[in-house]
């Protein structure tokens, strides 16, 4: 008896657990931008919004009669608001043009971007500014050094290239088992073809934003319109629905449950210095079309953005520093070191999908023996 009793509390905690993580919006205060009282200077959360995983009708392990549905439809986005508020319309939506996105993940970009800016800002001139982060797979540090004469259009592209080394530090860590909750693996969704193109994305979206003149959360809401109008957003629901429908069982697969990683079947860690969309072909789209988005590189004058900060990793337990970077000796990394960790990533997921072909063929020459027998 004590035993059912157990597995009942364990089964709520994880149904509370992971609806919250999975689907529920994190609101970090209802306060706007403008309003008094917003921290500019506050180091926001790794994640702002939990949302969300690819596909639908997702279910969660050892949580039965439960799926997940994070479906948005474009009507529903309302108004943008800095670091989050529960009247945020967050989800996936399709688009022609742009695939899937996450519109969580580029709510949080943009606030990120937002927020770097602010520091970059604040830091100018000061010779070197360290800003300690919350320890993500190891404990994380922001060093930036930004001469006073870098003007603002430099200092958002800056902004706009450090956030994107944060976001794609999330994909990196949660592949090798990082979490935002404890115990609660996330490497079931790292590198899913619709996340890096939505940070990025949202990244442009903030970039944009700081250079309109009017107030940053009406201005951030009316570029997200814009945006996904200039990526052919689905109109409908629907849309998104029959998109997600193309792709089941190729791209992700409902058979699973959350967290499996076999849930996602493609991933695309091609991510370094450019994302591209994942486009399902049909009779009213053109793959050609596809907007593929630049990580910012480099300033207005040609000089590498990475002149000016060094993000630091001093990596945890959970990478193997010396088979990863032999010869190493210190588990201290940079952005530098991510196109390695990329590397090793894409190799690891060309033996998955090797290994998953074989299992298939096997599967299919069992069901075969088995109706002949």
């Amino acid at each position: 008896m004590k035993f059912v009793i157990y597995k009942i509390a364990l089964n709520s905690i994880k149904l509370f657990i992971l609806i919250g993580f999975v689907v529920t919006p994190i609101t970090m205060g209802a306060q706007s931008i403008e309003d008094k009282g917003v921290d500019l200077g506050k180091t926001p959360p790794r994640i702002i919004r939990a949302c969300c995983a690819f596909g639908y009708d997702l279910k969660i392990w050892g949580v039965p009669f439960v799926s997940i549905d994070q479906v948005i439809n474009i009507d529903d986005l309302s108004e943008h608001h800095y670091m989050g508020n529960k009247s945020e319309g967050t989800g996936t939506i399709y688009t022609n043009k742009g695939g899937f996105i996450d519109i969580g993940h580029l709510r949080d970009q943009i606030d990120w971007t937002r927020y770097l800016y602010t520091t970059i800002l604040d830091s100018r001139g000061k010779g070197e500014v360290i800003l300690p982060l919350r320890n993500e797979a190891g404990r994380k540090i922001l060093y930036l050094n930004v001469p006073a004469q870098l003007s603002n259009s430099d200092c958002i592209l800056l902004a706009g290239k450090i956030t994107y080394d944060l976001s794609l530090w999330h994909e990196i860590s949660t592949w090798f088992g990082a979490s935002t909750i404890p115990f609660i693996p996330e490497k079931f969704s790292s590198f899913s073809v619709e996340d890096v193109y939505s940070n990025l994305l949202g990244i442009h979206v903030g970039m944009k934003t700081l250079h309109s003149k009017l107030p940053f959360n009406e201005a951030a809401t009316m570029m997200i319109k814009s945006t996904l109008d200039s990526l052919d957003v689905a109109k409908t629901a629907k849309e998104t629905y029959d998109a997600y429908d193309a792709v089941n069982n190729k791209w992700y697969t409902n058979k699973k449950r959350i967290p499996s990683t076999k849930i996602t079947l493609k991933r695309d860690p091609d991510v370094l210095i450019s994302s591209r969309p994942w486009i399902i072909p049909n009779e009213t789209n053109n793959v050609s079309d596809a907007v593929i988005l630049d990580v910012p590189l480099l300033n207005t004058k040609g000089e590498l953005l990475t002149n000016f900060y060094q993000f630091t990793i001093d990596l945890n337990y959970r990478f193997p520093v010396e088979e990863i970077f032999p010869g190493r000796k210190s588990s201290l990394i940079n952005q530098d070191d991510f196109g390695v960790l990329l590397n090793r990533i894409t190799n690891e997921l060309q033996i998955m999908e090797q290994n998953a072909l074989v299992e298939k063929k096997e599967s299919k020459s069992s069901k075969v023996g088995i109706s002949v027998n």
